[in-house]
């Protein structure tokens, strides 16, 4: 399997992800948005940045990239597909799923580790972990406050497609241990398929055992789990 990491003007974790997912013995390649997806791909990371500046508004206008109509068609046939930080606001931007990703709260770009708790263990990207486990995982954004109207949001929980909080060390959630006032503590969310993800937080930050905590790897691990 080959993993394909889009890269726009302005993605600065591409090759983060390139390198964790090789780490965890799977193949990535980073593709340029203009050349479209490579017939072998068998996956898509949407990486994280400033993809042309976060001009208008992040994520908005890499979402109207021709490449973004290939991943759609990608992910309606089952091809996984995870947005990460900017590739998660790419993932709202382009409908792989629902809502939106804002200012945060403080109107400060937040950089630090936070823990998140695994809403549900029976998707490709949660298979690693339990219910309600705690992991610890990084942020870096400026804008990763999760927006949805409460209809919608209401779907989404009955859905059970909500994937990660917010929460403190034991696994409570709160607006204490929301770093950037996401609705209901919502870190990730699942798309119309359990193939297709996205989240505000940095698994490939958290996989290399020489840099710091490892608890993303079981997420990232989820493209072998949906081969």
């Amino acid at each position: 399997m080959t993993v394909s990491i889009v890269r726009f003007g302005g993605s600065n974790c591409d090759r983060d992800a390139e390198r964790a997912l090789e780490h965890l013995g799977i193949d990535a390649e980073i593709v340029w948005h203009e050349d479209g997806l490579p017939e072998n791909t068998t996956g898509i990371v949407l990486p994280g940045g400033f993809s042309y500046g976060d001009y208008l508004r992040a994520g908005a206008m890499a979402a109207r990239s021709p490449i973004m109509a290939e991943v759609r068609e990608a992910a309606d046939e089952g091809v996984p597909v995870l947005g990460v930080c900017n590739g998660a606001q790419i993932g709202c931007e382009s409908g792989l799923t629902e809502g939106a990703f804002t200012t945060n709260e403080s109107a400060r770009f937040q950089c630090e580790h936070v823990y998140l708790r695994v809403e549900r263990d029976d998707t490709p990207w949660t298979e690693a972990y339990d219910e309600g486990e705690v992991i610890e995982v990084p942020i870096a954004h400026g804008e990763g406050r999760y927006e949805v109207d409460d209809d919608r949001l209401a779907e989404l929980e009955d859905d059970d497609r909500v994937l990660f909080r917010y929460c403190d060390e034991n696994g409570e959630t709160g607006p204490e241990v929301n770093p950037n006032g996401s609705k209901h503590n919502v870190a990730g969310v699942l798309g119309d398929r359990e193939t297709v993800a996205v989240l505000m937080p940095h698994p490939e930050r958290a996989t290399l055992p020489d840099v710091g905590p490892t608890d993303g790897q079981g997420i990232l691990e989820g493209f072998e789990k949906s081969a």
